[in-house]
């Protein structure tokens, strides 16, 4: 059976999981999600995630949610196809820690700043300049760290590119088109990672998804 994931390729959980499957070049099924008409709340979806939330992923009988759980089951169970993402033994270790510092130190600061800076104002919104101030603060320490992380190192992870990279591409994506990218920009190994990993052609086809709807 074909995997499906179901989701809105607005939602930078859904693009993670998306970037994965074409780094491993695996068949899928693209089943969207209408988070405007409120589909993710209705009960059909709550089967597949009961917080209601995008993504849900399914692989035959299993399902799935929680968008990092997902691209860590399918960089481990299809390890043989496509681009390796995941290490192992120790550097595994070190792997995953950067994946933690992913999800617990960047994604928030990141997050907020996009719905702050893109999706306010895609929605009609007012954008708030304390809170953008606030987490570009924060963002900067982050970016400090992983500037010292990267001169030691070409990816996060190790030195080849793995989840602990990818999982950064949709908020990234999103960051690079404000005022932010100077934060980035102002830090060389921070710059040459970022220009490196954006240029993953699996996000390309993510990306084109995207600009379809």
């Amino acid at each position: 059976m074909v995997m499906k994931v179901h989701g809105s390729v607005l939602s930078t959980a859904a693009m993670r999981v998306l970037i994965v499957l074409n780094e491993k070049g695996l068949e899928f099924e693209f089943v969207p999600v209408d988070m405007r008409a409120g589909e993710h709340k209705k009960e059909h979806f709550l089967a597949l995630n009961p917080f209601g939330q995008v993504p849900a992923f399914e692989d035959g009988d299993l399902k799935l949610f929680e968008s990092r759980a997902i691209t860590q089951y399918i960089a481990n169970v299809y390890k043989d196809k496509g681009t390796p993402l995941v290490c192992e033994g120790k550097p595994m270790a070190t792997l995953g820690v950067w994946m933690e510092v992913e999800a617990h130190q960047f994604d928030p600061v990141g997050s907020k700043l996009q719905w702050e800076l893109l999706f306010k104002p895609m929605f009609g919104m007012a954008t708030d300049a304390a809170v953008v101030e606030e987490n570009e603060a924060k963002l900067a320490k982050v970016l400090d760290i992983y500037e010292a992380r990267l001169s030691q190192s070409k990816y996060l992870g190790c030195d080849c590119f793995t989840l602990a990279d990818l999982h950064h591409l949709p908020v990234l994506t999103n960051l690079m088109g404000t005022h932010v990218k100077k934060l980035f920009d102002a830090r060389p190994k921070v710059s040459a990672w970022v220009a490196d990993i954006m240029t993953r052609p699996a996000l390309a086809k993510v990306l084109a998804m995207r600009n379809q709807q």
